[in-house]
């Protein structure tokens, strides 16, 4: 038995995993980074302990800091969350040593399925059906060249000791292997610390089908229906449903028996995820077991009626399942997506920074597992996923519509996000027929699909109407919008991005305006304003809009178009054209791993000038233009804010 549980894991799903456990009695302690002191899920805890700082392996993936924050709050049991050290079979075997319950499987179970070699070995072995392959000892380029032949291609090179697409390449000629096998090497030593590759046939534009599966400390093992995770990029999930538009009542049960099977083979205790790859033709292969709870668990739990966290603590107390096979029932569909802090106008480049805004949605069937509160920074240090927003109805169309108007009421201002991504995928007739692989978003949605939208007039007449009424109340810029001789007639420059919008503004009432935006003509009142939340009557008709000043820039949402916007009035005259591209800045906080120019160099445009390292992965900056270095500004081992200037170029003199 054990009364109170530490969350060894930050963000959503500590808040997720904090609430279960206080509606059922339990004491929580969370833990946190120096980064993470003023996050929510340390709020919602009843204790809280910082581990140390904002790199992950000097806290979230310190041991020795978890056990100790353990031992100092009098925490009986550990929740690994997902992440992390969710699938680490020592950390699971260090709190059991501690005297602790670990709140998943058993170590010895993680460690089975932890390595893509050995458990596709064991999945063979008790007859799941699995890729044609090779997941052998002898990891000789001569060996895995001679396997790959007898495969046939395309082939996928896979690290055995991990996922996340990290060591993973498709390889679809045999005169690419020898490089593709060099590269996944060296990306699965960084990211896992081992090197072993496995060989599989490339399934071509397959769906990706997941069995939710459970078991207690009594040899019960269910399963609970499956989830779609097909839409991907970079091999990692964007939306996820259930149930499977693509699975039938059969299907599902030679699935479900299959996940079993596969959970069997380790005697699996507890929340877990067997994942299969469903082709054109109904046949599905065994892909890895996630021996922890998913991020995606939320579909499941919509269609079920279930709390798998619950279900996790009880089989941690030792109890038997709460039901058996025959008695899981599911009920309509259920859609999640995962509402990240990146720029899918840049090619999806994670984001961070202050979020002066975060309103989640809510509404009839809609759900929001999020752990960020409005004023709260992004780190560059994790994961950039800021919330799943999840909607259930009886139908998929139903559930769908609801994820719509839910993603349409979400606020997200002041930082770069893919909520108006997100939008498009579920309101795609591809998407509302149940038409999704793997390959949904490259043949949907590639880079000439995904042009940045534009602020129409009315948006920049709203900017402007917002900045001059903020400029009057301070008592600078325009001042009083009245004279003696009537109503005044004011030039107001707006800056948006990279671009600078020139208009005229007319008082004509209080709180009503005429905006003059090149040749369009508005007339907008501000009929009321509660918080960020704004009401507006714009050319007669009533409209909604969101709004924040932070940090001299209005941050505004309005109609669906999400921009950010200065008030340039009074700055000084832009500088000539020719200087555009001449600065290097930096896309998002991070930590500069290089700087490959130096003051006086010449440099041709696309040529590498600083490589910066930021939510987990590793961002080449390019020169925008010809030029000569006039300026270096940082070097190796900085930490930067966003757009802080790393380097700066002058014309090349004739």
């Amino acid at each position: 038995m054990f009364k109170k549980i530490l969350i060894a894991n930050r963000g959503e799903i500590a808040c997720r995993v904090i609430r279960t456990a206080k509606a059922l009695g339990y004491r929580t302690v969370a833990v946190y980074s120096e980064a993470d002191a003023q996050a929510l899920h340390v709020a919602l805890a009843d204790e809280a302990v910082c581990i140390g700082p904002a790199p992950v392996r000097e806290s979230y993936l310190n041991v020795a800091a978890l056990l100790a924050a353990a031992r100092s709050t009098g925490a009986d049991a550990v929740h690994p969350g997902y992440g992390f050290l969710s699938e680490n079979d020592g950390f699971a075997q260090a709190c059991l040593d501690a005297g602790l319950v670990f709140i998943g499987p058993d170590p010895q179970a993680i460690l089975k399925m932890g390595n893509k070699a050995g458990a596709k070995r064991m999945m063979l072995a008790a007859g799941v059906p699995c890729v044609p392959g090779y997941q052998g000892a002898d990891q000789s380029d001569a060996t895995l060249l001679g396997e790959a032949g007898k495969i046939g291609f395309p082939i996928m090179v896979k690290a055995a000791a991990g996922g996340g697409g990290r060591g993973m390449r498709l390889v679809e000629h045999p005169q690419d292997l020898a490089v593709a096998l060099v590269s996944a090497r060296s990306e699965a030593g960084n990211a896992f610390g081992s090197e072993e590759l496995i060989l599989e046939r490339a399934v071509i534009a397959p769906r990706h089908v997941e069995i939710q599966v459970f078991g207690d400390q009594h040899g019960n093992i269910i399963h609970l229906g499956e989830r779609d995770c097909s839409i991907q990029r970079r091999h990692q999930k964007v939306f996820e449903e259930a149930p499977s538009p693509a699975v039938s009542p059969a299907l599902r049960a030679k699935m479900g028996a299959a996940a079993v099977a596969a959970a069997r083979t380790v005697n699996y205790v507890g929340a877990g995820t067997v994942e299969f790859l469903l082709d054109r033709d109904g046949h599905f292969y065994f892909l890895e077991m996630n021996t922890r709870l998913q991020v995606e668990h939320p579909v499941t739990e919509c269609i079920t009626g279930l709390d798998l966290v619950a279900w996790q603590f009880a089989v941690a107390r030792g109890e038997p399942l709460p039901l058996t096979q025959e008695q899981v029932q599911l009920n309509g569909h259920a859609i999640e997506v995962r509402l990240y802090a990146e720029d899918p106008y840049a090619d999806f480049l994670p984001q961070s920074g202050d979020v002066p805004l975060w309103s989640p949605p809510t509404g009839e069937g809609v759900r929001v597992d999020h752990g960020l509160v409005s004023g709260q920074t992004v780190s560059p240090h994790y994961d950039p996923m800021i919330a799943k927003i999840i909607a259930h109805g009886a139908t998929r169309d139903e559930a769908r519509r609801r994820l719509i108007g839910a993603l349409q009421r979400t606020r997200l201002l002041g930082l770069p996000n893919n909520r108006a991504f997100l939008e498009a995928v579920a309101s795609h007739p591809a998407f509302a027929a149940g038409e999704t692989t793997t390959a949904f978003i490259a043949q949907h949605f590639d880079a000439a699909a995904l042009v940045r939208p534009q602020p129409d007039s009315l948006a920049l007449a709203l900017a402007s109407t917002l900045w001059f009424e903020a400029s009057a109340l301070s008592g600078t810029g325009a001042g009083a919008p009245w004279r003696s001789s009537g109503p005044a007639r004011w030039p107001m420059l707006i800056g948006e991005s990279e671009h600078r919008h020139a208009m005229h503004i007319t008082a004509t009432g209080a709180h009503s305006y005429t905006l003059e935006v090149g040749a369009a003509l508005h007339h907008i009142t501000l009929s009321g304003r509660e918080g960020e939340a704004l009401c507006l009557i714009a050319d007669g008709v009533q409209q909604h809009a969101a709004a924040v000043f932070a940090n001299g820039v209005l941050h505004l949402e309005l109609g669906g178009l999400s921009a950010s916007f200065e008030d340039l009035t009074y700055a000084p005259p832009a500088t000539a054209a020719g200087s555009a591209g001449a600065r290097v800045l930096a896309p998002m906080n991070g930590r500069v791993l290089g700087v490959f120019v130096q003051v006086g160099e010449a440099v041709t445009k696309g040529q590498r000038i600083v490589v910066l390292e930021a939510m987990k992965m590793e961002h080449q900056l390019l020169a925008r233009r010809d030029g000569v270095v006039d300026q270096v500004a940082v070097r190796a081992g900085d930490q930067v804010a966003t757009r802080a200037l790393l380097v700066s170029l002058v014309e090349q003199p004739d």
